[in-house]
């Protein structure tokens, strides 16, 4: 039993005309992504990272070489506000992790790239972000690792088309 049981066993003794099973499964999403992210936070913060620096050098480093983009391909990956992106991309600068260059195909606007600093530290964190990943999934079987990938994907594409 976890504490969502125990939310649902309340709703089900004050409202037994709802079906609250739903309620369950989106709980148990929400408290298990934050559960994830404190852990991954701590790998994040271990090089001098947060979740929103980590996930701006890790989509230039994964971008392959010559590990840059434009601003607007950045925030195609991201959930964020254009001057969210601006603010990120201002500090992961002001760190030496990126830089702003000028596009060759277009004078008026910058790309953004990986710094050999920022790629040495993104290379390490991508790493340690990986280990922690596996340790925190090492609980469930293989089988079960598949099979819940394979629920929640089906689950996801609701919302999301790729």
């Amino acid at each position: 039993m976890d504490g969502v049981d125990r939310i649902l066993a309340q709703w089900n003794r004050e409202r037994p005309d709802l079906d609250v099973a739903p309620m369950g499964l989106i709980g148990r999403i929400k408290r298990l992504s934050l559960h994830l992210s404190r852990e991954m936070d701590k790998t994040f913060a271990a090089h001098g990272l947060n979740g929103a620096s980590f996930d701006v050098l890790a989509t230039l480093r994964r971008s392959g070489p010559p590990y840059r983009l434009s601003p607007g391909d950045l925030l195609a990956t991201m959930m964020i506000t254009s001057g969210t992106m601006t603010h990120r991309i201002d500090l992961l600068e002001k760190a030496g992790l990126v830089k702003r260059i000028h596009n060759p195909d277009d004078g008026r606007s910058v790309i953004i790239a990986l710094t050999d600093k920022g790629f040495s530290i993104i290379d390490a964190a991508v790493t340690a972000h990986v280990k922690t990943q596996t340790a925190l999934t090492s609980d469930l079987p293989a089988k079960d690792r598949a099979i819940l990938d394979e629920l929640l994907s089906k689950f996801m594409g609701r919302f999301e088309k790729v």
